[in-house]
């Protein structure tokens, strides 16, 4: 099968990715074959393919938002799967898929099923959650396995590029949405939280970004979202999707704010946040990993502007199951509809070049 390949950590600008025929991958006893449609490009694959979040080991197929059909099923026998021993105590209830279903795969390749975070739902958490293409060969291929109980049924009111990004940075935002106090009070960790929803900012406008600011024109009209992003073309595509305000990242905007959602990876904004935020507010960083280059921009935190009066941080730690068939089930409702830009498989390299770039509007995917 045809797959675009880590073998090597370097630039996107000195094309990294190796186009190869690699062996198509045989499904193990509780794994699902799928036959790849589309992947969605990230960020993440940016720091993974530049060695700031390498893969353990080398050669890696990445992608991690992953639509196709099932191939084939290889059901699970006794002593083949402990994580199937524990699906009686399994908090989510997992589908059974047959050849022919659409399915999808997120960043939660797969977790142990037996710690507490695993059987409280919050398999985010565990210590041994592996990351489809980063643990696990990913979706910049023309077949992959993964885990039965760590794909999804796509619905069918949405087609495979649509679903692509929703599987990642439409879910991951969900949940930096409900962690905002959009949400219960048991998603937010503050009742106070999820009873004010007047206000909500957004600092970075890419994939993420954009599809939070859909979800929340639907679910939550009355609120007012200020965006704040470094180009004038993403201040622009957010006042086109309904966006209150947009601003450069170091701009006031009109009024302080009860939640703010950085996706960014700088430290500098995360100051900014802070300064932005109402007494209570609550900054949720939604950034797998912050650069270096800026961290002394923490030294300029003024503890009783920025932090005092009960503000609160709180990090998003990758997706649970919960998040992506919640997300997955409301995007269909809404419907939500990302904006996507769209690319072959032998494209992947200029795909990732052009968002590193900056060059973004809405999501980027690969048809295969």
């Amino acid at each position: 099968m045809r797959a675009m390949v880590i073998a090597r950590t370097g630039r996107l600008e000195d094309a990294p990715l190796e186009l190869r025929d690699v062996p198509q991958p045989v499904p193990r006893a509780g794994e699902i074959l799928i036959r790849v449609s589309a992947c969605g490009v990230c960020h993440t694959e940016l720091d993974e393919i530049e060695g700031r979040t390498p893969p353990p080991k080398l050669p890696m197929i990445p992608g991690h938002q992953v639509v196709g059909r099932v191939v084939a099923v290889r059901e699970s026998q006794d002593g083949d799967s402990p994580r199937r021993s524990e699906a009686r105590r399994d908090p989510v209830q997992t589908p059974r898929f047959r050849p022919g279903d659409r399915v999808g795969v997120a960043w939660i390749y797969s977790a142990c099923g037996k710690c507490a975070f695993c059987l409280s739902g919050q398999e985010n958490l565990c210590p041994d959650f592996r990351a489809t293409g980063r643990d696990a060969n990913g979706g910049y291929a023309e077949y992959m396995t993964v885990p039965e109980g760590f794909a999804y049924p796509i619905p069918d009111s949405i087609t495979d590029t649509e679903t692509a990004p929703l599987l990642c940075a439409g879910a991951v935002g969900y949940r930096s949405l409900r962690l905002a106090g959009f949400g219960s009070a048991q998603d937010s960790g503050s009742s106070a939280l999820g009873a004010r929803r007047s206000a909500l900012g957004l600092t970075g406008f890419g994939a993420s970004g954009h599809l939070v600011l859909k979800t929340v024109r639907y679910q939550y009209p009355e609120t007012r979202v200020y965006v704040f992003a470094r180009s004038r073309e993403e201040q622009t595509f957010a006042r086109e999707l309904g966006a209150t305000w947009a601003g450069d990242t170091s701009d006031r905007p009109p009024e302080l704010l009860d939640a703010i959602i950085d996706t960014t990876p700088v430290w500098s904004t995360v100051v900014a946040a802070l300064g932005n935020l109402k007494p209570g507010g609550r900054l949720v960083i939604n950034a797998i990993r912050k650069e270096e280059t800026d961290k002394a921009a923490l030294l300029g935190l003024d503890y009783a502007k920025q932090l005092w009066m009960e503000k609160e941080i709180k990090s998003v730690a990758n997706v649970a199951r919960k998040d992506v068939g919640e997300f997955l089930a409301l995007a269909a409702r809404i419907p939500i509809r990302p904006e996507v830009q769209e690319y072959r498989l032998e494209d992947a390299n200029q795909a990732l070049l052009e968002l590193k770039q900056r060059k973004i509007r809405g999501a980027k995917v690969l048809r295969i």
